[in-house]
């Protein structure tokens, strides 16, 4: 069997265009936005986290304009707690801010208390302990939520 010039150019164009098409595929694949990572993170968290009706989970989601956080028991699948900064007594001038995540998580604090919660599970949902997450989960240790973590770091403070 003779191979011609034709034949092996042609060969080499077919193999050059198969690794063009596998080279676009796989930067297709490899680029993923802000949020498609943030769901991976959330659900690698959710194997981990989960909430019981002695401690059960308090949830926090985070949108551009809002923030809104519960308490859920996943045992029975029920909400125990809710609040966000869509509810006309909680609504200021916008829910997307520091002042707002705090007073949510002052409100959820109240409210988990109310319906003899004490101790929760924080679930980030996904997002940074940082800013408005950060500031919500410290407003409910404030307002009465999880005091054994409060005292601990208390005493921390202190030993430094």
């Amino acid at each position: 069997m003779q191979i011609s010039i034709c034949d092996l150019r042609l060969f080499s164009l077919n193999h050059q265009i198969a690794n063009r098409n596998s080279q676009i595929a796989n930067k297709n694949m490899a680029q993923k936005s802000r949020a498609d990572i943030r769901r991976g993170v959330h659900s690698r968290i959710r194997k981990k986290v989960s909430g019981s009706a002695e401690r059960p989970r308090l949830a926090v989601f985070r949108s551009l304009n809002h923030i809104y956080a519960q308490v859920i028991d996943d045992v029975n699948g029920k909400t125990l707690a809710a609040a966000s900064t869509t509810e006309k007594d909680l609504k200021g001038s916008t829910g997307g801010n520091i002042e707002a995540a705090q007073k949510i998580g002052k409100v959820i604090a109240e409210r988990a208390i109310a319906a003899g919660i004490s101790n929760v599970v924080f679930d980030r949902g996904g997002y940074l302990y940082h800013g408005r997450v950060k500031a919500l989960l410290d407003a409910t240790r404030e307002a009465g939520l999880n005091k054994s973590e409060a005292a601990g770091k208390e005493e921390e403070g202190n030993n430094e």
